[in-house]
């Protein structure tokens, strides 16, 4: 007789444009690992803003409904192909999936695979994974943040802004974090100086926190409002922009709001005022497999290495069963919570 528990998968699938109550449950044969893959058991999976924008189909490349989403993920190998090393079986690894983590277990090549440290937590390990390593290296690999410099952060509070405010500290920056009100003590908490985003003139709060303008600005909002964040540069400050959230409820193309972001920041990199402007996407240089294999191994074992000893404290909003993915996602999405939604199958 055959268990649902061991024989059959658990996968959210999302159908098309829908709200969440939208989203469907469905079980299917679990499936067998092929050459390179691996089967892993998943004990964690992020909800994450992509996956917000996917649902409105706002996501610059995603692929056509219906889907399984989930951007990242935390788990212990079950089971391994033709060609993977036994010795993987039991052992916890993360991985960067970009679709497909919203399930009980997920196929994935097993050179994507990044070791998580003896005793860490899985939740809290799945808090680092897209975030972390999307704030370690905007903040150590674009902006190359220095002790004594100033930073602004925007969404102080969000997954990859808590992260980016606790890296930054720790390199011995300070930090000014924009944040709702009722997040600022969350914010304190993390090292930073809150100013509240919807502030009549958020800008001259900064300026009177950094008369001279901040070294470098991560803004994950995008729109009209790049441009303050680019006038709020000090000389040869650096604009990391990672997100365009302030239009993830405009109709028209997904692409657009994006390839209007890249224009503007080409323009401001031609203007000889030794500012830099740049838009991380964590998929570039994708095409080159092994050295995006390689620098995603080093980069995300230096966030769990400061995990491992407690340097950093990933924020985990909320642990929420598979099974209630919908509650998840309105939680994630009703801007109360503090840190990454984390669905535990």
């Amino acid at each position: 007789m055959s268990n649902a528990s061991t024989d059959q998968v658990l996968e959210v699938v999302l159908p098309g444009v829908v709200e969440p109550e939208g989203l469907e449950l469905r079980r299917r044969e679990r499936p067998v690992p092929a050459a390179g893959q691996a089967l892993v058991r998943v004990e964690a999976t992020g909800v994450s803003f992509a996956e917000k924008q996917m649902r409105k189909a706002k996501y610059y490349d995603q692929p056509a409904f219906p889907f399984v989403p989930g951007y990242d993920l935390v788990g212990v190998v079950a089971e391994v192909g033709p060609g993977v090393a036994p010795a993987l079986v039991g052992r916890r690894f993360a991985a960067l999936t970009k679709i497909g983590g919203w399930a009980t277990h997920v196929l994935v090549d097993a050179a994507d695979l990044v070791p998580v440290p003896d005793g860490v937590d899985a939740a809290e390990a799945e808090a680092l994974v897209v975030n972390g390593i999307t704030a370690w290296r905007m903040l150590h690999g674009i902006a190359k943040v220095e002790a004594g410099q100033t930073v602004l952060v925007l969404g102080a509070s969000g997954g990859v802004g808590s992260l980016l405010t606790q890296l930054a500290t720790l390199a011995g920056a300070r930090v000014i974090g924009t944040a709702s009100a009722r997040h600022h003590d969350a914010v304190r908490a993390l090292g930073a100086v809150p100013v509240d985003y919807r502030d009549a003139d958020v800008p001259a709060r900064v300026r009177e926190l950094a008369p001279g303008g901040v070294d470098a600005v991560f803004d994950h909002v995008g729109g009209p409002g790049l441009v303050d964040s680019y006038r709020l540069l000090a000389p040869r400050g650096t604009l990391v922009a990672y997100g365009t959230a302030s239009t993830k409820d405009e109709p028209g193309s997904s692409r657009l709001p994006v390839l209007k972001l890249f224009l503007r920041l080409l323009w401001w990199n031609a203007l000889p005022n030794g500012h830099s402007a740049t838009f991380f996407n964590v998929w570039a240089g994708r095409r080159n497999a092994a050295r995006f294999r390689a620098e995603l191994a080093r980069d995300l074992g230096s966030v769990f290495a400061l995990l491992a000893r407690g340097a950093l404290n990933p924020r985990v909003a909320a642990r929420v069963p598979l099974e209630r993915v919908v509650d998840a996602v309105r939680l994630a999405e009703s801007g109360t919570v503090s840190g990454k939604v984390v669905l535990v199958p």
